[in-house]
């Protein structure tokens, strides 16, 4: 069996599983490979690996690869695989677990990051600055949570220790889920109008991308910062880019971006008060090793006839 393991952009993925005990020829393929390029250097492959949705397998990409019995992908769902093809070719999907708490780590890192002005106060110390503004206390301040499942729970229970109040909103949310998770049900109007600091917990799906539309940035206050380390298809990046632009907003953080990597010369790079880090909230070495060590037992697993971690359509992660 001949694998592919795409994106390791660390070239940590060799030493963080035992690929070796695998019946296997194992390939690490460090860099990003564009789509157009993905067919003829995967075509020699019966597997691949994928790092959540670095690259994308699409229908065109599936269907090119005669080769291929089996995808691996790190996470419980990824949407940038066509599983439909790949059932329609006979192709087994596999999926393994994730750690949420780099997520939720990295949200709390940005809001303070912003509300404390790190990345600021950074660049100055090392330009041979003193101070150049101020902060901005978290207490008495309102925390908008979009998107109260497991990982917004997680990233809300954290906000009393900061003396917050905190609100959330969803599309089903009720009163008495949000009550029993420490929060307040509010419309979504009112979260983006009142909230001090809005962070963005949602899963992408076609009911959800661009929930967070022009005039919900619109209604948010002048003072107010937002943090998105959920997905970018989720935002209207352009209508962010523009308050962060024109100061309607005072700061926002993302981790997540609508073409990754992040081009050079993307037009973020140079937007104000605008904070980014590149998609590094699963990336720790406790989540990586875990996908890999996962991804290795799912081969072993389909190698024997028994594949664990099926992924469907209907299902996208069975256990």
């Amino acid at each position: 069996m001949k694998i592919a393991v795409l994106d390791d952009w660390l070239g940590t993925a060799k030493d963080l599983a035992p690929w070796g005990t695998l019946e296997a020829e194992v390939s690490f393929v460090r860099e990003h490979v564009a789509e157009e390029r993905l067919a003829g250097l995967l075509a020699p492959f019966d597997a691949v690996c994928l790092t959540r949705e670095r690259t994308p397998l699409t229908r065109r990409t599936i269907e090119a690869l005669p080769n291929l019995s089996l995808i691996v992908t790190a996470g419980r769902r990824n949407a940038k695989i066509d599983i439909a093809a790949a059932t329609e070719r006979g192709i087994t999907v596999c999926g393994t677990d994730s750690h949420g708490g780099g997520t939720v780590e990295l949200t709390w890192a940005l809001i303070l990051g912003l509300t404390q002005r790190v990345p600021q106060n950074d660049a100055a110390m090392k330009a041979g600055r003193w101070q150049t503004g101020m902060g901005t206390l978290l207490e008495g301040k309102r925390l908008g949570i979009v998107g109260l499942g497991r990982l917004g729970r997680r990233v809300a229970a954290i906000a009393p220790a900061f003396g917050m109040d905190v609100v959330a909103w969803s599309q089903n949310l009720t009163e008495e889920s949000a009550a029993e998770h420490g929060t307040r049900r509010v419309s979504k109007e009112e979260l983006f109008a009142t909230a001090d600091v809005v962070s963005l917990h949602l899963n992408l799906s076609e009911r959800t991308r661009g929930i967070v539309d022009r005039a919900a940035i619109a209604a948010m206050k002048p003072t107010a910062y937002f943090v998105n380390a959920a997905r970018a298809g989720l935002v209207d990046t352009a209508a962010l880019a523009e308050a962060l632009g024109a100061g309607r907003i005072a700061g926002a953080a993302i981790d997540v971006y609508d073409v990754e990597p992040l081009p050079a010369d993307d037009p973020l790079r140079r937007v104000p008060n605008l904070v980014l880090t590149p998609h590094v909230g699963y990336v720790s070495a406790e989540n990586m090793g875990l996908f890999f060590r996962q991804m290795v037992e799912d081969i072993a697993a389909f190698q024997s006839g028994y594949p664990i971690r099926v992924m469907t359509e209907d299902a996208p992660a069975l256990g």
